[in-house]
C-alpha cells in the first residue's frame, strides 16, 4: 500500500476549511496520547458517538482515527457536592450552571505522513468528510474496478460508501467472510445476500454462487422481488454505494426427492415456481467418494479404510470386476458369474453376495488380505444406503446433479438440505464442496470464482476436539480455497462455537447484534466496552466491519436485499401437498416437456400394473429418473419414458385367486366333501 501525500488528501476535497471543527486534542501526564491512542474534547452538542471517524489536523501533520469510547464531565469533585448545592432537589435549579465537556477516546486509523510513526500532536479534531473516511480506511487505494460495495459509513445526513478489496475478499490476496449476530435481529442472511448482488454487479470476475439452504425456506426465493416495497432509506443507501435494488436474475435450485423418490423434498413446490426445481440423486460412484461421512468413526479402523479405498479403487472405479482364474474357476464351477459389472448399489451388493460365497466355498476366512469380518461389516454398512438416504441415494447408475463444468455466470445455485437428516447434510455438503474444489483446481468449472454460503457454520466446523470429514474440508477450503477463487461465506449466531482455524482464514468478518454472554468470550476482548455495548444494541441492518484495509473495525449501514424473504415467500406462494405417483412423475417429466400430456403419463404407468390393479412403482420411478437423466428433446421425452417402462404379464396375488371353473363348487368345511344344495337337516341354510 502506498501512502497517501497530504497534497493528495487536499485535493481530494479535505481541505481544512470544509471539515467541521468539533474539539481539540487533549494529553495529560496520567492518560498520554500515543502514536496508535488519542484523546479528545468536544462540546456536548458535537454530533460524535462510537464508531464516529474523526481527524486531527495539525498543518503539516495529520491523524485520522475512530472514536472507541466517551466519557462527560463537569468541575463537580464529588457526586455529594452537587446534591448539597441543589438542596436535594433534583428540580432545583443551581444559581450558576456548572461547564461540562464530552471527552473522547479513539484509536489512530491512519497517519500522514506514515514515517516516522510519532504520538497524535495537540492540535484541532474535526469531523472526518466523505474523502476523509477514503483515506482513513484506505479505499483511496483499492483499484475502481476491485471495489466491492458492503454498505454506507453515515456522518449525519451524508451517506459515504464502504468498499472492500476484492482481491481480499474472493482472493487470491486474501479470502472468506464470516458473519456473526444474534439470530432474527442481526440480519446475517440479508447482508450476505446484498454483498453477493454487489459482487454480481460490480466484479470483472465471471462469478456463481453455491447455496445450502438450511432453515425453512430463507433462501429459496432469491429470484423474486420483496413482498413488501423498500424502505426510502433503503434505497438512498443503495443509490449511495451504486448497486441496482434488483433479486438476483438466475437462480437455479435442486433438492434431493423425498423417500417416496417422485416429490421433492423442498418447500419450494408452488405450480409457479417449479420450472428451475431440479431434483438431486446421486448414484454409487458419487457417493462411495465420500462415504467415510456417513459410517461410523468408531466402525472404520485401519482395516475397514484399507478394504474401502481397495472397493473404490479396484471395483467401483473400473466399473467392472474380474476374478482370479483360479478363483474364477471355483465359481464356474458352482454357477456362479465370475466376471461381475458394477455399475450401482444393486451391482455392488451382488459383488459381496458372490466374494462371501467365494469364502464359503473355498472354507476360507480371508479374501485378498482382508478378513471376512472386515468384508461383513463394510457390506451391512453398505447395502442399505439406498435406504437409509432413500431419495438422495438411489440404486441407478445415472446421476442427477449439479451442472459440474458448466456453472453459469453471475447463477446462485442453491441447494435445499433443510428437510434432511444431518447424516444427508454432511454428506451433501461434503461432496459438493468436494467436488467444488477439484473443479476449481483444474479450472474446469466454468467460472473464475465460486462462493459458497454456509448458514450455521457451527454446526459443521464446531469448535470441539473431536475432527470430522465434513470440519477437515472446511478447513482445507479456508487455508488454500483463496488461491483457487473458492471461497467461504459462513454465518452463525456464536462465532466463539466455530473452530478456530475456519474463522481465524476470514479476513472479512461482519458483527452483528451480539448477546453479552457470547461477547464475554475470549475473541471478543479485541473490542473495547463501549463498542461491546453498541454492538449489544445493533439493529437489522447495522453491522460492525473488520476487512484487512481498516486498521480498525468500522460500522456500516447495509440495506434490505431487493429479495423476497423466506416467511413472506412461504405465505404468497404456499407449499403444495406431496402428489400421488402419476401426478409426481408427471410433473417431473413436465420439466422436459412443458406440453407433456398427464393421460399419456398415465397410460404408460398403468401397463405396469399387476393383478391388483397396482403399478411396479420400482420400475416406474426408475424410468423417469433414466428419462430426467438422459433430458431428450421435448418431442421425445414421452417416448424416452414409454421406452425405459417395460410392459409386464399381469399376474394375481395367491391368496386373492378364485375357485377354477371345474371346482367352483364350495367344499363342505366339515364334511371335506361337496355341499348338498337340497340337504333339508342343513342348520346353516
Amino acid at each position: 500500500m502506498q501512502p497517501q501525500s497530504l497534497a493528495a488528501v487536499e485535493t481530494n476535497g479535505q481541505a481544512q476549511s470544509e471539515r467541521q471543527l468539533i474539539g481539540r486534542v487533549v494529553g495529560t501526564e496520567r492518560q498520554p496520547n500515543t502514536a496508535y491512542q488519542f484523546q479528545f474534547w468536544a462540546t456536548p452538542d458535537a454530533p460524535i458517538g462510537i464508531g464516529t471517524l474523526v481527524v486531527v489536523d495539525a498543518g503539516r501533520r495529520k491523524v485520522w482515527g475512530i472514536v472507541t469510547e466517551g466519557q462527560g464531565y463537569n468541575d463537580v469533585a464529588s457526586p455529594m457536592f452537587d446534591y448539597l448545592g441543589a438542596d436535594g432537589k433534583p428540580d432545583s435549579r443551581p444559581p450558576t450552571d456548572r461547564p461540562e465537556i464530552r471527552v473522547y477516546s479513539a484509536a489512530v486509523l491512519r497517519h500522514d505522513p506514515e514515517q516516522p510513526v510519532q504520538p497524535v500532536p495537540i492540535a484541532p479534531v474535526y469531523l472526518a468528510t466523505k474523502g476523509d473516511v477514503h483515506v482513513a480506511l484506505r479505499i483511496n487505494e483499492i483499484p475502481a474496478e476491485r471495489r466491492i460495495p458492503i454498505g454506507v459509513y453515515e456522518s449525519g445526513a451524508s451517506l459515504v460508501p464502504i468498499y472492500l478489496d476484492a482481491d481480499f475478499l474472493l482472493g487470491p490476496e486474501a479470502g472468506h467472510l464470516n458473519v456473526t449476530g444474534t439470530s432474527g435481529l442481526a440480519a446475517k442472511t440479508s447482508a450476505i445476500q446484498f454483498l453477493l448482488t454487489a459482487i454480481f454487479q460490480k466484479t470483472n470476475k465471471s462469478v456463481a454462487v453455491v447455496c445450502f439452504n438450511v432453515k425453512g425456506g430463507d433462501l429459496l426465493f432469491l429470484d423474486l422481488p420483496p413482498a413488501h416495497q423498500l424502505a426510502p432509506r433503503d434505497l438512498e443507501v443503495y443509490q449511495a454505494v451504486g448497486v441496482q435494488p434488483t433479486p438476483f436474475p438466475n437462480v437455479e435450485y435442486y433438492a434431493p426427492y423425498k423417500p417416496d423418490r417422485v416429490n421433492l423434498a423442498t418447500l419450494r413446490t408452488h405450480s409457479q415456481l417449479r420450472h428451475n426445481v431440479h431434483p438431486m440423486l446421486w448414484g454409487m460412484r458419487e457417493v462411495m467418494r465420500y462415504v467415510e461421512v456417513l459410517l461410523n468413526k468408531d466402525d472404520v479402523d485401519a482395516k475397514a479404510d484399507a478394504f474401502l479405498q481397495f472397493l473404490r479403487q479396484r471395483v467401483i472405479e473400473p466399473g467392472e470386476f474380474r476374478f482370479e482364474p483360479e478363483e474364477a474357476e471355483i465359481l464356474k464351477a458352482h454357477n456362479q458369474p465370475f466376471e461381475l459389472r458394477v455399475q450401482g448399489f444393486a451391482d455392488l451388493v451382488r459383488w459381496f453376495e458372490v466374494v462371501l460365497k467365494l469364502l464359503e466355498l473355498k472354507n476360507q476366512k480371508q479374501w485378498r488380505s482382508f478378513a471376512v469380518e472386515t468384508i461383513r461389516k463394510i457390506q451391512n454398512r453398505l447395502v442399505n444406503l439406498t435406504t437409509r438416504f432413500a431419495g438422495l441415494v438411489g440404486e441407478g447408475d445415472s446421476p442427477m446433479d449439479l451442472p459440474w463444468g458448466k456453472f453459469q455466470d453471475r447463477t446462485v445455485y442453491v441447494i435445499d438440505v433443510a428437510n434432511l437428516s444431518a447424516e444427508a447434510q454432511d454428506l451433501i455438503f461434503t461432496r459438493v464442496i468436494a467436488e467444488l474444489r477439484e473443479r476449481m483446481e483444474q479450472r474446469s468449472l466454468g467460472v473464475d470464482a465460486v462462493v459458497v454460503v454456509v448458514d450455521e457454520l457451527n454446526q459443521y466446523a464446531p469448535n470441539t476436539q473431536r475432527e470430522t470429514y465434513v470440519m477437515r474440508t472446511l478447513r482445507d477450503i479456508c487455508a488454500r480455497g483463496r488461491y483457487l477463487g473458492l471461497v467461504l461465506f459462513g454465518a452463525q449466531q456464536f462465532r466463539s462455537q466455530v473452530d478456530r482455524q475456519v474463522v481465524g482464514n476470514c479476513s472479512t468478518s461482519l458483527y452483528g447484534r451480539i448477546e453479552m454472554e457470547e461477547m464475554a468470550q475470549p475473541g471478543y476482548t479485541i473490542f473495547g466496552n463501549a463498542v461491546k455495548e453498541k454492538l449489544g444494541a445493533l439493529s437489522p441492518g447495522e453491522m460492525l466491519v473488520r476487512h484487512p484495509y481498516f486498521n480498525q473495525p468500522v460500522f456500516v449501514r447495509f440495506p434490505r436485499p431487493a429479495v423476497m424473504r423466506g416467511q413472506d415467500g412461504l405465505q404468497c406462494y404456499k407449499p403444495e401437498p406431496d402428489k400421488p405417483l402419476e401426478d409426481a412423475v408427471w410433473e417431473n417429466l413436465r420439466r422436459l416437456d412443458p406440453n407433456l400430456s398427464r393421460n399419456a403419463v398415465a397410460d404408460i404407468i398403468a401397463r405396469t400394473q399387476n393383478g391388483n390393479g397396482e403399478p411396479d412403482r420400482e420400475r416406474v420411478i426408475a424410468a423417469m429418473q433414466k428419462t430426467l437423466t438422459l433430458r431428450p428433446a421435448s418431442d421425445e421425452v414421452l417416448k424416452v419414458f414409454e421406452r425405459e417402462v417395460p410392459k409386464l404379464v399381469p399376474s394375481r396375488r395367491v391368496e386373492d385367486d378364485s375357485f377354477p371353473p371345474e371346482t367352483d363348487i364350495p367344499i363342505n368345511p366339515f364334511e371335506g366333501g361337496l355341499l348338498d344344495d337340497e340337504e333339508e337337516d342343513d342348520p346353516f341354510r
